[in-house]
């Protein structure tokens, strides 16, 4: 178990699309890669060489050099059995741990729900972005959803402690023929509340921030910076959420120019958050997961790769152990399922090690059962 005098923080960060494994950890030690790759491949010569079989996309310089320091923890064949080539589908299991029904609780919202039961904390989690990701749902869980931290708010413009209640009380009269009154009022007296103290104290974020790291302009790393802010804030913040733009991995067609770019700003972004964290003595307590609905196809289509699965997932962070986690999955024809790498990590034994090695939880009931942990802490 991990032991910091801090409370341990998990920041995600969901790379929506299906991320093409096979050309971000390179098997450039594999002349099936090659075979299989005629037009979508990274030249052996442009890959930043970990061992003499696998190396990373040479777009993701600034994250070879975090995973040099020995900070990041890379988990190969990542997934879970009868894998599920839909977004929507595969995303959803992803979040809610429910791969034989359509969940309706995200697996952080539980976590959530254990290290906050009472709710006295309307920032235990924050998301950045548009929408609320199903990892994050769960009754009686608040979340603050933001778009732009220094606009946030729900009704923030309304001054007035009267004007606000009567704007609550206005949403509720909209709604409560579709809902019933009692439970609408109920539902958006509480939520709504808890947006207005969690929208006010989260405007106080900024003004607390000076640093010398430039983000750049992506969503991404915006959203990023905003996470750092809100972290370096000391809000009591224990799970912090964002998106890279909807289906941005999604890479079908141009995916060696896509791709690149793609790298160029995550990897960036990553160890640009790392170094301000650094930079304000807060990078002790974090720890950063990235991770995506599956992988890509191993042939590729001619400009780009289709939905397929055995992904990958990196786990960054002072406190972690790192290094490759697990055999990469074999290439070869006869090992795999249905043109596509198996997966020999389950993605819950992964969020088990998050829930139990650091945020000190009971895995079991998060993630619907036991499943093999991996050693990522030091």
């Amino acid at each position: 178990m991990t032991s910091t005098k801090k409370d341990p923080v998990l920041v995600v960060l969901q790379l929506s699309g299906g991320n093409d494994a096979l050309n971000t950890l390179v098997p450039h030690g594999d002349p099936l890669y090659y075979d299989n790759r005629p037009s979508v491949r990274v030249p052996e010569d442009q890959v930043l060489k970990i061992d003499d079989y696998v190396g990373l996309n040479p777009n993701m310089g600034p994250l070879k050099n975090l995973y040099d320091q020995g900070k990041v923890a890379i988990i190969q064949g990542v997934g879970y059995p009868n894998p599920n080539r839909s977004h929507f589908r595969s995303m959803d299991i992803w979040h809610t741990c429910e791969p034989d029904k359509v969940g309706t609780e995200g697996w952080l919202g539980r976590a959530i729900k254990d290290i906050d039961p009472k709710a006295d904390n309307v920032l235990t989690c924050v998301n950045f972005g548009r929408g609320l990701p199903r990892a994050l749902v769960m009754p009686g869980v608040p979340v603050a959803s933001v778009g732009n931290l220094e606009t946030y708010g729900v009704l923030t413009t309304i001054e007035a402690e009267e004007q606000r209640t009567e704007a609550l009380d206005l949403f509720a009269r909209m709604y409560s023929p579709a809902m019933g009154h009692g439970p609408v009022v109920e539902y958006l007296s509480q939520t709504g509340m808890d947006a207005l103290k969690g929208a006010d104290i989260l405007s106080t974020a900024p003004a607390k921030y000076s640093s010398s790291v430039e983000y750049g302009g992506s969503s991404v790393a915006q959203y990023m910076r905003n996470i750092a802010q809100v972290h370096i804030a000391d809000l009591g913040c224990r799970v912090l959420y964002t998106t890279a733009p909807y289906n941005s991995f999604d890479t079908h067609a141009a995916q060696m120019v896509a791709h690149s770019k793609l790298w160029t700003d995550v990897s960036q972004t990553v160890s640009d958050f790392y170094d301000d964290l650094k930079e304000h003595h807060a990078s002790d307590n974090v720890v950063v997961l990235l991770f995506t609905e599956f992988g890509r196809r191993v042939h590729d289509n001619g400009s780009g790769t289709d939905h397929g699965s055995g992904g990958i997932a990196f786990v960054v962070g002072d406190a972690v152990k790192g290094g490759l986690y697990g055999e990469y999955p074999s290439l070869a024809s006869d090992k795999l399922l249905d043109g596509d790498l198996h997966f020999n990590n389950d993605f819950r034994g992964l969020y088990a090690t998050l829930l139990e090695d650091w945020l000190s939880l009971d895995s079991k009931p998060i993630v619907n059962g036991s499943f093999e942990k991996l050693s990522l802490f030091k």
